[in-house]
């Protein structure tokens, strides 16, 4: 069996050093050969934790053509901003590396199993690779997870076939431990357990058997915006491009909003880059314009806006499912 843990700058270290252990130990048990390396996208090279500045040594380059595990780590960093430190950036910034190709590449393996533990979803996520596909991350990173179109699972590992994640950072332990069950066999992993004085927690979901009634989780679509600043009864003219800036947890984005009235009908566009699509479910009453945009940078998720207009300024909010929302300003670019 070969195994393949990812690092890249940033990674959290237990993600990594927990599943090492739990393979290496695997190896002195089973007559299997195993093999446990770490990589990068980029191959043989020091790589920075996110921990302390802590390094570890990453001996090849992911190799996508070697059938096996590959397990995706999450970050380590401050939370609860948007700072060069911050695990959503180092996990956006993972994604802007050959990293990413190489993963979408690994996707489509039918001999690859990948694994993920804590936050490595999210970059799976962020690059649209776990569209309509059950997974499992951090707590505070679940609502990003069901804003790119996954399925989020409140379990400890999630079994979704060729794809194997974990929540928190323990939970790499569990994952291991899991995986080296179900290629390997269960006495190979009691074995390490018992080696570790360690049992693996929670039931593995997995996508079969009964449904449980009243499963489903109701999140709420209401936004924060208060409404009385919408003035119904005024009369505003919308049309026009405005120049906005979207304010969310890992950058600010800039697009270029057009509306226009054709055929006696309100459409608009959003300009993304050189990215432009059209603007679904459009509505106007007052001084207040909503609607839905799928946009694919920095991620792939699905917005839904609510704004209000007051002359050439454009203020109001942007949000995905459970995610906070996204502070929206602009203004009408004058022709």
């Amino acid at each position: 069996m070969n195994v393949q843990i990812v690092l890249f700058d940033g990674f959290d270290l237990l993600d990594v050093i927990a599943p090492y252990e739990v393979f290496t130990a695997a190896a002195m048990y089973s007559d299997e050969e195993i093999s446990v390396n770490l990589v990068t996208a980029e191959g043989k090279r020091v790589v920075t934790s996110g921990v302390n500045q802590l390094t570890l040594q990453a001996s090849d380059k992911l190799d996508v053509s070697h059938k096996g595990i590959i397990l995706l780590p999450g970050a380590s960093g401050t939370v609860g901003d948007d700072g060069a430190d911050s695990i959503p950036m180092k996990l956006k910034k993972a994604t802007e590396t050959d990293l990413s190709r190489l993963l979408t590449e690994a996707m489509k393996k039918p001999d690859i199993l990948m694994s993920t533990v804590c936050g490595g979803s999210l970059i799976l996520a962020m690059d649209g690779l776990l569209d309509s596909r059950h997974a499992v991350t951090h707590h505070m990173g679940m609502g990003l997870l069901q804003a790119t179109n996954a399925i989020p699972v409140q379990a400890r590992v999630v079994d979704d076939g060729d794809l194997v994640t974990g929540g928190g950072v323990t939970s790499g332990l569990d994952v291991a431990l899991y995986l080296v069950e179900r290629e390997i066999g269960p006495r190979i992993a009691q074995a390490v357990e018992q080696l570790f004085a360690y049992e693996r927690r929670g039931t593995v979901w997995k996508p079969v058997g009964n449904i449980p009634k009243e499963t489903q989780l109701h999140y709420s679509d209401e936004t924060t915006m208060e409404d009385s600043v919408m003035q119904t009864n005024k009369k505003v003219n919308i049309h026009g491009t405005w120049d906005t800036i979207i304010s969310t947890p890992i950058g600010k984005l800039s697009v270029l909003f057009d509306f226009a009235t054709k055929d006696g009908k309100l459409a608009g566009t959003g300009k993304q880059g050189n990215d432009i699509v059209a603007l679904e479910n459009l509505t106007h009453k007052g001084n207040q314009l909503k609607w839905s945009m799928k946009v694919t940078k920095p991620m792939r998720l699905s917005l839904q806006f609510k704004a209000n207009i007051d002359n050439d300024t454009i203020f109001g909010e942007a949000k995905a499912r459970m995610l906070p929302a996204s502070k929206l300003t602009g203004h009408r670019l004058v022709k």
